[in-house]
Formats: structure tokens, sequence, C-alpha cells
């Protein structure tokens, strides 16, 4: 049974959330459904997340994601792992998506290219996927409910990554993939030298593989899942001092050029941004 979370105020901002009833059946993939209701008014900052994001939009009114120098995209998009504090925006009234989290070790073979080209950047999904981007929005429009959105997605992202996998793409190293999950394993508190060490490669080799097939390099992707995690439990009210203990960080101080550096916020700031509430709601944390 799919669960449709109630609508709720963040801001001016008001949205839906669904969340399907059981995980893909992909490895790497998990989804949520938003809809708002025609109030938004103020983009919401994107906060920078492990995962390359895919945009399903299907609704009355368009998604758009605007980004630091003013540039927009419009409608279903793709947006590569990001790092910096240039932020993105999202508004619209009257959209709604299934918004799709993609692990970069499987995002490849779904997108059919790798998230090293994405180089962090949006891009309109038709530019990746083509005519098959039109399709995928006409199906989800006559979907007449989130279980079905969600089986329809799950379906199509399935079907790409057996095909892209059978070699259209190419794959994502074993060792690279084993290297981006000791990294998620370790909340971002490993070091590249020993990842390269137990693999038996150069640190030079680990860092070309890995940023080539991931979409940063590893030392960079680490301090990424080890500043979602400390975010995360600023949102759920612990304090900043526990916080940067807890996610491996020096001291405060550390945490908080780390958070100025991903977002150019103070980590007060960011545990109110509204992305991140919702985000809680959409993908719950298991800390």
């Amino acid at each position: 049974m799919v669960r449709a979370v109630p609508r709720r105020s963040d801001h001016a901002a008001l949205w839906d959330v669904a969340r399907p009833a059981r995980p893909s059946t992909v490895p790497g993939v998990s989804m949520a459904g938003f809809q708002d209701r025609g109030v938004t008014v103020v983009g919401h900052r994107v906060i920078p997340h492990p995962a390359v994001m895919l945009a399903l939009e299907f609704g009355a009114g368009p998604l758009i994601v605007e980004d630091a120098p003013g540039r927009h995209r419009r409608g279903s998009l793709v947006a590569g792992l990001r790092c910096g504090p240039d932020a993105l925006r999202v508004r619209g009234e009257n959209f709604a998506a299934v918004q799709v989290r993609l692990s970069p070790v499987v995002a490849g073979a779904i997108l059919g290219v790798p998230p090293g080209e994405l180089d962090g950047a949006v891009v309109a999904l038709d530019e990746v996927w083509g005519r098959q981007a039109s399709r995928v929005r006409e199906q989800l429009s006559d979907a007449s409910s989130w279980r079905d959105r969600f089986a329809l997605t799950d379906r199509l992202l399935a079907e790409r990554w057996r095909t892209e996998a059978d070699g259209t793409t190419p794959a994502v190293d074993p060792e690279v993939a084993w290297a981006w999950r000791q990294i998620l394993a370790g909340r971002g508190q490993v070091r590249v030298d020993t990842l390269a060490a137990e693999l038996g490669w150069s640190r030079k080799r680990l860092w070309s593989r890995f940023h080539a097939q991931i979409g940063l390099a590893p030392k960079r992707a680490a301090k990424l899942v080890r500043f979602d995690h400390a975010v995360h439990r600023l949102v759920a009210g612990e304090e900043t001092v526990r916080v940067a203990v807890a996610s491996g960080y020096a001291d405060q101080s550390h945490l908080h050029r780390d958070v100025a550096a991903f977002t150019g916020l103070t980590p007060t700031a960011l545990a109110g941004e509204p992305w991140l509430t919702v985000d809680d709601v959409a993908w719950p944390v298991r800390r």
C-alpha cells in the first residue's frame, strides 16, 4: 500500500508526499512522489545529497529548477552529484513528479550517461532519453494513482537497467562500486589511501576511475556522504556539537566549514530548510 503523507506547510510551499509500499526492484534506486497545490511561490533550495536525481514531471504546471546564474530547466530532468554552495532552487505551481534517487553505481546504466559526464549539471531528460521522456510523461499522466505511477516507474527503470547493463553503457568497475559502498557504510569517515591500499590500486588510479564513473573524486564523495549524515541529524534536532562528534568532524568549527562549503549556510539555518524537512518525510532516515 502506498503511503500518502498529509500536506505540510513549509514557508510558502505546500506539497503532498507519497511513498511506495515496497523497495524498487532495481538495487540502489528509491523514489517518492510529490504534488503541490498551486501555492508555491518561493523556490526550495536543493540540498546536496549523495545520489543522482531523476525527476519525472507530469503535472498540469511545470516543475522549474533554477540555478545560481539564473538559468531555468522545466519539466523532467536529471541532476548529477552536486557539492558546491551554488544553490539550485525548485519551484512550480500545480506540478506533480516522481523523484528518483539513483545510486551513482547504477545511474549510468539507467540513464545511458555515466555520472561523470553529468559533472553535477542539471540536464533536461529529453536530452538524455530522447522521445522516451515524453512517452513517460504521458504514461504517468494517464496513471490513476501513486501506486500505479510507482509501479510504472519501477518497470521503466528495471528495463533500462537490464538493457543498458548489457553493454551499451560502460559498467562501473567492481572496485569502484566496492569503494562507493565502503564510503556509504562508513558514513564518509574513510580514508582514500586506505581504500586504494585495500584494492591494490594507486591513489591516482582510484581517483581517476572513481571520478569518471561516480561523478566525484573519492575524497569529495566521502565529504558529501558525511555531510548528508550530519545534516539529517541537525534536522532531527540534535545539538551541533554532538552532531560534529558523531559524524566524524574534528570539532564544531569543522562542521560549520563543511556546511558552508556545501550550502553557503550555517548549521542552524540549514536545519530549518524546507527541502530537508520534506526529505525526511519522503525518505525516512535510518541512522
